[in-house]
């Protein structure tokens, strides 16, 4: 049971905790899911990541002012991770295949010849998310995988917005490079 007392029913500015956290919190945890996958690359290590962040929400609930509750839990998120990792002992083994659930596509009426183009266009993008570097990987997955702005990318990872836009395009152009070479996608010819 929760001991802290419930807002008056003469003071509607106030409110508690637990209505507080469900209100900006809540909301926000499917996206905290994904940043801390493309951070962990672990679903069972993204979930930990995830229930440590939110511990510390709702400890600081309290001191949250309402505003831009997803840049307040990215913040939480990040810092969470930087002092796991501290913390944590290296990993030697670490499956860093994709996510082959991300891949899949059930058979929706199309044609056999889209279905392999589809699953041949589809291996080679996430042989190219594979290939990137960890810097650009988590850019491509945080902007263009989960939607995240530019800006909220950026407050994500705390570097400057600049500095996602760029490495973005230096992702997506190696990107569309393997997709040139294996034939997929046109070349772009140069102006």
């Amino acid at each position: 049971m929760n001991d802290r007392p419930a807002a008056a029913p003469d003071d509607p500015g106030r409110c508690t905790s637990a209505t507080a956290f469900a209100q900006y919190v809540e909301p926000e945890v499917p996206v905290l899911y994904r940043v801390a996958l493309a951070m962990v690359r672990q679903p069972a290590d993204a979930e930990d990541l995830v229930q440590d962040t939110l511990v510390r929400a709702y400890r600081a609930i309290d001191r949250f002012d309402g505003e831009h509750p997803r840049a307040w839990l990215l913040t939480i998120l990040r810092n969470t991770h930087r002092n796991r990792a501290r913390t944590r002992l290296p990993t030697l083994l670490r499956d860093d295949e994709p996510e082959s659930g991300l891949l899949d596509r059930a058979g929706d009426g199309r044609s056999a010849e889209d279905v392999v183009v589809d699953a041949q266009f589809e291996a080679v993008v996430a042989d190219a998310l594979a290939a990137l570097p960890a810097m650009h990987r988590i850019v491509v997955q945080l902007v263009d995988i989960d939607g995240l702005t530019y800006a909220e990318a950026a407050h994500a990872l705390g570097i400057p917005r600049g500095t996602v836009m760029s490495r973005l395009h230096r992702a997506r152009a190696r990107i569309r490079t393997r997709l040139v070479a294996a034939g997929l996608v046109p070349h772009r010819s140069q102006p």
